[in-house]
This record gives C-alpha cells, structure tokens and sequence, in this order.
C-alpha cells in the first residue's frame, strides 16, 4: 500500500480521535464534580446555628460585601452607560437584601463604574473586556475580579434574600450549582485573592474565542461552561488542598427547592431574569436534555462515517494489490514461455493464466 494512500484514513482518524476526546471532556463538564462534596442551604444554616449554641468561636472569613452589576446595555450609546436606575421589580429584591443584612456594604457595579475598575485593578485585560462580543460577557467576567479582588458574596440582581446571609461567610469560597450539569455563576462568595478566582480570572483570555453560536461564546468563553471548566482544572491539579483553598458547591435546584431535605432554598430567591437571552437559548436547552444521546449519536455517525471511508480505501486497495499480483503472474508467464523450450511451452499453454 502506497503511503500516500494512507494519509487521508490517518488524517480522519487523528482528526476523529481528537473530537471523541473534546467531547468527553466537554461533556463531562455537565456530571461528576471534582472537589468537595455539594452543601444544601439547610445544611449551612444548620451548621451555624450548632456553631452558635456550641460558642465554637468559627471564624468568619467572607467579608461583609455584596456586589451587583447592573449594566444598562438596552441603552448603549445613549448616555446611559452610567444609568443606576434599575428596574423597579429588581430595585425591590435589593431593597429587601439590604434590609435583611444590616451593616453589610452594598456594591453596585454600573458599565462606567465596571470599566474603570478593571482599567485601574486590571489593565492587562482591559482589550479582552472591551472586545467581548456579547454585552453580557463584561457582566460575568466583572463578578470574577471584583471577588478576586475585594472578596465578597456577588448577587445576580434577579436573586433576593430570604434571609440575613452570615452563615454563608464561614467558608473560604464558594459558588451555586442548580443541578443541571454545568456550574452556575449567579450567586458566588470568597475571601480576597482566592487562588480558584486568581486562576479563573487569569484563563479568561486563552478562553475568549467567538463561536457560531451566541450561547456558546457566551457559556463557554466567560459564562458557567467556562466557569466550570476552570472549577476541573483547578481540582485537577491539586490533589491534597488546604481549608483556605476550598471552594464549595451550594445547591441552588429550583425543581427541589419545596422538599426538605432535598436542597430546599433557605437564603436566596430567583425573580425575572433571562436579560441576556439570544435566539439559540431554546435550542441548547433542548440540547442539554438529551446531551448524552445527542453525543453517542456524533460518536456513531463520526465513527461509521470514518469506518466506511477506511473499508473503501482497503477495498481499492485489495483490487489494486490483485491486479499486480496478477500481472507480476502474466509477465513471469511470459517471460518463462520466451525462454523455454518449445517442448516446455506446449505445457505451459495447457496452465495458460
């Protein structure tokens, strides 16, 4: 078989290999969690509340600050890129936040007021934060320097509180899972310079890449696929972990939030959100229910696909390899009838190929 003839099977099969291999790491984005085991909101106010009657002396490690972004993209180039005035609904679930947490600082975090803290805090990402393609995008990578750089609890303003949040600021890090696969980053907390957010906020830029879709550039380059990628990573490569260097998972399943026990929603609640929607949201939810059929399905077809173009090439070939044996065969045939006898040759014609 001619080497050059192998190269198109070897380039399918390489490239084949390395989609199989990108899959199952992205679909393991959205099933088993490396690191800590998952905490429900019941758990941590239970732990606080034995805490308090047991006068442990818990360290409380969080300071007593929550920030919310509110960018007023609906009006870009009109003026309002500094606009505080939020919708009245969203106005009323802050208000309740702050009335339930008395003493704590509020930080609201405009387009204006966002820009010039990473242009003061952090220049080296001041083009990737311009340069996102999608508005929202500066919203989620914002969230992640503010807590690496102040620490904090960051709060989607869709997201009220049920309840005084204290018992939340008793873990070094942490970020909300809905239990639907991938991460999520509407409600996160950690202690100044945490090294998850240190290494999450260093990754932006290696992960900004513009896809076909909107939903994916959105998920993957800033949002919770990014986020979560970066919460493997960040397990991965430690394999024993200090306290401080801990990041937990809070259940935040809205489908479970009614059944004690189940992860039943104790300090936060979910309004009207959804402002960053695009017109592929609908087909990748629908994605995500049937991921795993959906993925063994590309596995079947890429594979098949790749299978059958080898058989092909293995059948030409064959057919190629049979026709030179046959006419090494011939001229051996008639390069022996040439030099035998004529005796040997009336033989030869009887076993004529």
């Amino acid at each position: 078989m001619r080497p050059r003839t192998l190269i198109l099977p070897l380039v399918l099969l390489t490239l084949l290999l390395i989609a199989i291999l990108r899959l199952v790491g992205f679909i393991h984005l959205f099933f088993t969690r490396a690191g800590a085991g998952a905490l429900t909101q019941e758990q941590i106010r239970d732990a606080h509340l034995a805490s308090l009657g047991a006068h442990d002396g818990r360290k409380m490690l969080i300071p007593k600050i929550v920030h919310q972004v509110f960018h007023d993209w609906g009006h870009v180039g009109e003026g309002r890129e500094g606009n505080e005035t939020m919708p009245e609904d969203w106005e009323e679930v802050r208000r309740g936040c702050v009335e339930r947490n008395g003493g704590w600082e509020f930080m609201l975090w405009t387009e204006i007021k966002s820009r010039e803290f990473i242009r003061e805090n952090y220049p080296w990402f001041l083009d990737t934060y311009d340069g996102y393609r999608f508005p929202v995008q500066r919203v989620d990578t914002v969230r992640y320097f503010l807590l690496r750089h102040y620490g904090g609890i960051y709060l989607d303003l869709d997201n009220g509180c049920l309840t005084n949040l204290e018992p939340l600021l008793y873990y070094p890090a942490w970020l909300t899972d809905g239990g639907r696969g991938a991460l999520s980053n509407n409600i996160l907390a950690s202690t100044p310079m945490h090294p998850f957010w240190v290494l999450l906020t260093d990754s932006l830029i290696p992960y900004n890449y513009n896809y076909l879709f909107p939903y994916i550039t959105i998920s993957y380059a800033s949002g919770q696929w990014f986020e979560t990628a970066i919460w493997e990573r960040y397990h991965g490569s430690k394999k024993t972990m200090k306290e401080e260097e801990k990041v937990y998972r809070i259940m935040m399943d809205d489908r479970v939030q009614d059944r004690v026990g189940e992860g039943k929603w104790v300090f936060f609640t979910q309004e009207r959100g959804g402002t960053w929607v695009n017109w592929d949201n609908r087909l990748f939810l629908w994605v995500g229910d049937h991921l795993v059929l959906l993925a063994v399905g590309g596995v079947v077809l890429g594979g098949g696909g790749c299978w059958m173009n080898f058989l092909s090439v293995v059948d030409e070939r064959i057919a190629e390899g049979w026709y030179i044996l046959k006419s090494v065969c011939l001229l051996t045939y008639r390069t022996f009838k040439k030099q035998a006898p004529e005796s040997t040759q009336l033989q030869l014609n009887t076993y004529r190929i």
